[in-house]
C-alpha cells in the first residue's frame, strides 16, 4: 500500500496527470472492454484460437472514437475535480461512437457485402456500455480518493457544538464545502452531559474527559460552534479554556449585527455561511442583544440628523446606523480631522445617496454651532462628543469640563432654541459614584440636560403651550470592544510584540458590549424615550481584567508572554457601577435597557453653578475645578489621585 500511497500523493499534488495520459487509460478502457466481452460470448478456448483477430477488431473501436473524445473533451479536464458534465460528455462521446460503429458495421454488410463474424450489435452495445461504466467509475474513484487524501492533508480535525438544527446544518455545509477545510469527527452536547447518542454517524460528546479524550484521539485542531449555540458557548468558560488549552482553533459563523440592510444584501447574507475564527471578543460571556431595527429606521426616516463626535467610536457607528435608516440629511461634528475625513470617504462609499456633511470643529465653538444648527435645523441630535481617557482628564481637569460640561451645554442650548426634537446624549458607567475627573464631568453633563428636560417641560405646563419641548435623553453603558485605546487593542499590540502585558491590578473588572449592539440600544433608547430618562444598559456579566489578559495570550499561540501589573492608574477604581446606591430601576420596552430612578435637580440651581464651574476652569485652576465639581456632585471621591486631599476637607 506504501507505493499506491506514494502515486496518489504525487498525482494529487500535481496541478493535473497530462491529457494523453487520460486518453491512454479511455483508450485502454475500450480495448480491455471489447476483450472481455469477446470472452464473456465466446469464452476462453475460442478467443483464444482467434486472439490476434479479436485485437485488431477493438483498435478499430479506439480509432472510431478518437473524432468523439476530441469533439466531446473528454480527456481534456482534470479528472479528480470531475463533475456530472464530465461525466455526461463521456457518456454522449461513447453513445455517438457506437452509433457510428454499428452504422459501419451494417454499412459494410449490405451494402459492400462484408460481414465480420466476430463483430455483432450485442457486442458493440455492451461494449460501450462497459466503456462507459468503467471510464465513469475511474473518474468518480478518483475524486473520491482526492477528496479523501486532500482531506486528510489539508483539512482540520473537527468537532461541531451544537446537536440540534444549527449543528446539523453546519455539518452539513462543511461536508458539502470545495475544497474541503473540516472533517468531521463528533459533536459537544452543550448541555455538557454525558450521552451515547450517535448523529450523522458521529459521535455526541459531553462531558470534559470525554472531549479531552476526543482531541486526543482525532487530533482534533478545530472546534465550529453552531450559529444558534453562540451564547451558551461564550458562557462555558472551562470549556474554552480546555479547547485553548489543546490548541483547538474555535470559529463561530459570522453574524451580521446591522440587520437593516437592504433586502438584496440580507439574501446574499441567508444564502451561505463564513466562518471566522474567533478573537477574545468573541468569547466574552454576554447575551445576544435584539433590537427592531426596523421601527427605529421608520422614526428616522426623512429626519435631519446631527452627530457630534462622529469620528470616533461610538459615534462613527451609529453614523453607519443612522445612514442606513435613510435620514434626509446628516451633520456629522468632530474635531479631528484625519478620522472625520475618513467617515466622509465612508460616506460616499457606503452610503452615497445620503446628503450627509461633514464638519471639523469643536462643539465648543459656539459661534461656528450656532450657524450650523441654523443652517442645517436638525430634528434629532445625537451628542456622542466628549473627552473620555480617565488618565489624561485627570491631569486636565479644566480642559475635560471645557470640552464635556460647556460642550454639552452649548449643543443641548442651542437644540432648545432651534427646536431639535430629540437630543440623546451618550454617558458612561464612570458617572456613577465617580472617582476621576471624567466620570464626573460626565455626570454633571446629565444632571445638566436631565434638569434642562424638567425644566422645559414645568414651562409648557405653565404656559399650556401647543409646543412640544426638546426631549432630553441620556444612555449610560460601560467600556466597548475595540474602542479606540481601549485595552483590547492595547493587549493586542503587547502580545505582537513580545510583551508583557500591562494589567493594573489583578483584580481589575470591567463590563464590556459590542459597539454595534450599544450603538443599536442608544438608538432604540433614544428614538422611544420621552425625556428626562437616563437609560442604563445591561451589560452582562464583568469580566477580569487579568483573566482577558490570559485568554488573549493563550489564544494567540505567543510563548512566554508574561503579565505585568503597574497599579491602579489616577482615578482608576477597581469596578464600575451602572447605577449608585441610592438609585434603582424600572423595566423599560427591551429587557437590556433600564431607567434609573436619579434625584432630580432644580435647573436654575444647576445652571448657576455649571456657570460658576465653567468660569473656574477658564483661569485652569485644576484643584479649584475640581473642588466646585465636588460640590456639584457630592459623591465624586477621588480615587488614587492628588485629588484626593479635597475628599478630606
Amino acid at each position: 500500500m506504501r507505493p499506491l500511497g506514494k502515486l496518489f500523493s504525487w498525482y494529487f499534488k500535481r496541478n493535473a496527470l497530462p491529457y494523453w495520459v487520460i486518453l491512454f487509460l479511455d483508450c485502454l478502457t475500450i480495448f480491455v472492454s471489447a476483450f472481455f466481452i469477446f470472452w464473456v460470448i465466446y469464452r476462453g478456448s475460442y478467443t483464444q484460437l482467434h486472439f490476434y483477430t479479436l485485437v485488431y477488431i477493438p483498435l478499430a473501436y479506439i480509432v472510431v472514437a478518437l473524432p468523439f473524445f476530441r469533439l466531446f473533451s473528454t480527456y481534456a479536464g482534470i479528472v479528480r475535480y470531475s463533475s456530472f458534465n464530465d461525466l455526461l460528455r463521456v457518456a454522449e462521446a461513447n453513445l455517438l461512437t457506437m452509433v457510428t460503429l454499428i452504422a459501419l458495421h451494417y454499412g459494410a454488410k449490405y451494402l459492400w457485402g462484408y460481414d465480420n463474424e466476430h463483430i455483432s450489435t450485442i457486442h458493440i452495445t455492451t461494449t460501450f456500455i462497459l466503456t462507459t461504466m468503467f471510464m465513469g467509475t475511474m473518474r468518480v474513484l478518483v475524486k473520491i480518493l482526492y477528496d479523501v487524501v486532500s482531506d486528510k492533508e489539508r483539512a482540520k480535525t473537527t468537532l461541531i457544538y451544537g446537536i440540534n438544527e444549527g449543528g446539523i446544518s453546519l455539518a452539513k455545509a462543511i461536508r458539502d464545502q470545495r475544497p474541503v477545510r473540516f472533517v468531521l469527527q463528533g459533536f459537544i452536547n452543550p448541555s455538557r452531559m454525558h450521552t451515547q447518542h450517535i448523529l450523522m454517524g458521529k459521535k455526541v460528546y459531553g462531558e470534559s474527559n470525554e472531549i479531552q479524550t476526543a482531541i486526543k484521539k482525532f487530533g482534533v485542531k478545530a472546534l465550529l460552534v453552531s450559529p444558534i449555540q453562540k451564547e451558551k458557548f461564550r458562557n462555558d468558560p472551562d470549556l474554552q479554556d480546555l479547547l485553548i488549552s489543546n490548541n483547538v482553533t474555535i470559529y463561530m459563523v459570522e453574524q451580521q449585527l446591522r440587520e437593516q440592510g437592504t433586502e438584496e444584501t440580507t439574501n446574499k447574507r441567508e444564502a451561505g455561511f463564513s466562518l471566522k475564527e474567533v478573537n477574545v471578543e468573541d468569547l466574552l460571556p454576554r447575551d445576544e442583544i435584539s433590537v427592531d431595527m426596523k421601527l427605529i429606521a421608520q422614526e428616522l426616516a426623512g429626519k435631519r440628523v446631527l452627530i457630534t463626535g462622529s469620528a470616533g467610536s461610538i459615534g462613527s457607528e451609529i453614523v453607519r446606523q443612522v445612514a442606513a435608516c435613510r435620514p434626509e440629511a446628516l451633520m456629522l461634528i468632530d474635531q479631528a480631522e484625519t478620522p472625520e475625513h475618513d467617515i466622509r470617504l465612508m460616506m460616499h462609499k457606503e452610503f452615497g445617496d445620503i446628503k450627509a456633511e461633514t464638519i471639523v470643529t469643536s462643539i465648543c465653538n459656539q459661534l461656528r454651532m450656532e450657524r450650523i444648527f441654523n443652517d442645517f435645523r436638525p430634528d434629532y441630535v445625537f451628542h456622542a462628543a466628549a473627552y473620555k481617557h480617565v488618565p489624561m482628564m485627570e491631569d486636565n481637569p479644566c480642559e475635560a469640563i471645557h470640552n464635556n460640561v460647556y460642550g454639552t451645554k452649548v449643543v443641548a442650548d442651542l437644540s432648545v432654541k432651534y427646536g431639535v426634537k430629540k437630543f440623546v446624549m451618550i454617558s458612561t458607567d464612570k458617572a456613577v459614584n465617580p472617582t476621576n475627573v471624567m466620570g464626573c464631568s460626565k455626570r454633571i453633563c446629565e444632571i445638566y440636560v436631565q434638569s434642562l428636560d424638567r425644566q422645559l417641560k414645568m414651562e409648557k405646563w405653565q404656559s399650556k403651550s401647543a409646543g412640544e419641548p426638546v426631549q432630553f435623553i441620556t444612555t449610560r453603558f460601560g467600556n466597548v470592544l475595540g474602542s479606540n485605546g481601549s485595552v483590547i487593542p492595547l493587549f493586542r499590540e503587547q502580545i505582537k510584540n513580545g510583551g508583557p502585558v500591562t494589567v493594573t491590578d489583578p483584580n481589575i473588572i470591567r463590563f464590556f458590549m459590542l459597539i454595534p449592539e450599544a450603538c443599536n440600544l442608544v438608538l432604540e433608547a433614544g428614538t422611544k424615550g420621552n425625556g428626562g430618562e437616563i437609560f442604563v444598559f445591561d451589560m452582562g456579566k464583568p469580566v477580569r481584567i487579568a483573566d482577558l489578559a490570559k485568554r488573549m495570550i493563550r489564544l494567540s499561540g505567543a510563548q512566554n508572554i508574561q503579565i505585568e501589573y503597574t497599579g491602579l492608574r489616577a482615578g482608576e477604581k477597581l469596578y464600575e457601577e451602572v447605577l449608585n446606591e441610592e438609585e434603582n430601576t424600572k423595566p423599560t420596552f427591551n429587557s437590556k435597557i433600564f431607567i434609573a430612578n436619579v434625584r432630580e435637580y432644580d435647573f436654575n440651581e444647576v445652571s448657576k453653578n455649571i456657570d460658576e464651574l465653567i468660569d473656574i476652569a477658564q483661569k485652569y485652576d485644576d484643584m479649584a475645578t475640581v473642588k466646585k465639581m465636588k460640590e456639584i456632585v457630592p459623591e465624586f471621591k477621588s480615587n488614587n489621585s492628588k485629588y484626593e486631599v479635597l475628599d478630606k476637607k
